[in-house]
């Protein structure tokens, strides 16, 4: 975003095999940066372990313990560290920086296309390698052929940003071909045009599923399978700081907790000036977080604390929703994830039930993402029509109960 220090960011690897990475981040401040750098961190396939965080609103300085997930063993360290030195505001004045922010556009939307043999966690094996090159997925659209072909069509966006060169379009292509192999591979590469915009779109839910999904009895939560233990308690304290509201928190840990906890924070507009993530002990992690809202003042309108705190508690547990529907004589698997503000999704979501799916053994015959809107909120929604198995019939309610369950535990880090 502009001139750094590469001291704003230090990457410290740990001594001993197991031994947290310590990433700290010292630069100004700018609204939603703590959302932005979790984001980053979730993108690489890291967790949180540990996290401190403090600003006085112009200057920032947040301490992260991260440890990769089982299924990241290889992180790109020096492509991290410039990750988060992209997301640092500069110093050359909050004026100048919020400018720039205004004006930058979004990245370019490219699509690729490739037509191939199928077989089992292919989809999967592709996401891997679009993942680990540091592309995001924005959109997908997957066809199986009646003779066992696929054509598989992604809408990425690139972190790099060095798409439009032909060296970055050949490694993609070269990576491509290494997974999926020579023969009868077609792989084409293409920036995506106005003309493709209704290509993304995939048709609206039909009203049994949206319902199902999206219904406000909260019984397709990604966690009715276990709620018992996967509760959260909020306190709010206005007594123990004078120009701060001490929200406390106590929940189940997960992946990506630390991320839906300031991303929704963000798009609740209240500022975090301090907050400290504590290490989990016996699955529940302990937060402390103390915050303000827009005004610089306590939160002290009990309205506006219920609200807050009703919010925060949902996301936190119910983060992502999965399901099990009919569609028409098959069955289609749907997760879907609230979108923040911003516009953006939740990182690794494509990643994580394709990897559930391929551990099963289970094949995708065709998939998409979409975004479907409700009267509160825009959602991000996958779409995975199953084909049968022998080891999963999925006319039975016990087999689809275990996918649900594998594909939850995975998307939560379970």
């Amino acid at each position: 975003m502009g001139i750094l220090n590469d001291d704003a960011v230090l990457i410290e690897r740990g001594k001993n095999s197991g031994d947290p990475t310590i990433v700290t981040v010292n630069c100004p401040d700018e609204s939603g940066l703590g959302s932005t750098l979790c984001r980053i961190i979730l993108e690489f396939g890291l967790s949180i372990t540990r996290a401190d965080f403090s600003t006085d609103g112009r200057w920032c300085y947040i301490v992260f313990w991260v440890t990769p997930d089982n299924s990241s063993p290889k992180i790109d360290w020096d492509s991290l560290k410039n990750r988060l030195l992209s997301a640092c505001p500069s110093c050359l004045g909050s004026f100048y920086f919020c400018l720039q922010s205004n004006v930058s556009k979004p990245p370019s939307l490219y699509l690729l296309k490739f037509f191939c043999l199928d077989r089992k966690g292919l989809l999967h094996d592709v996401t891997k390698v679009l993942t680990e090159l540091e592309f995001t997925i924005q959109r997908v659209k997957v066809m199986t052929t009646p003779d066992g072909r696929v054509l598989d069509m992604f809408f990425i966006t690139d972190a790099m940003d060095l798409l439009h060169t032909k060296q970055r379009q050949t490694e993609t292509c070269d990576h491509l071909t290494a997974v999926l192999g020579e023969h009868g591979v077609i792989c084409e590469l293409e920036l995506a045009g106005p003309e493709l915009e209704s290509v993304q779109r995939f048709s609206s839910l039909p009203p049994v599923a949206a319902d199902e999904l999206f219904g406000s009895d909260g019984s397709s939560d990604i966690n009715s399978s276990s709620s018992s233990s996967n509760k959260a308690v909020l306190t709010v304290d206005n007594q123990l700081s004078p120009a701060h509201t001490l929200l406390h928190i106590h929940c189940v840990d997960q992946k990506g907790l630390f991320y839906d906890i300031l991303r929704t924070s963000k798009d609740c507009d209240v500022h975090i000036a301090y907050g400290r993530f504590s290490s989990k002990v016996k699955g529940y992690r302990n937060l402390d977080l103390f915050v303000r809202g827009t005004d610089g003042k306590k939160i002290a309108d009990p309205k506006h604390q219920a609200n807050f705190c009703s919010r925060l508690k949902e996301e936190m547990v119910c983060p992502l929703r999965v399901i099990i529907v009919n569609r028409g004589p098959d069955s289609e698997l749907l997760v879907a994830n609230p979108v923040e503000l911003s516009g953006k999704g939740r990182p690794r979501v494509f990643y994580d039930v394709t990897l559930a799916l391929k551990s099963l053994g289970i094949c995708i015959f065709s998939a998409e993402i979409g975004r479907h809107s409700t009267l509160d909120r825009q959602w991000e929604v996958y779409r995975f029509l199953l084909d049968e198995s022998r080891e999963f019939p999925l006319a039975s309610l016990r087999a689809r109960n275990q996918i649900v369950d594998r594909v939850t535990k995975t998307l939560m880090g379970w």
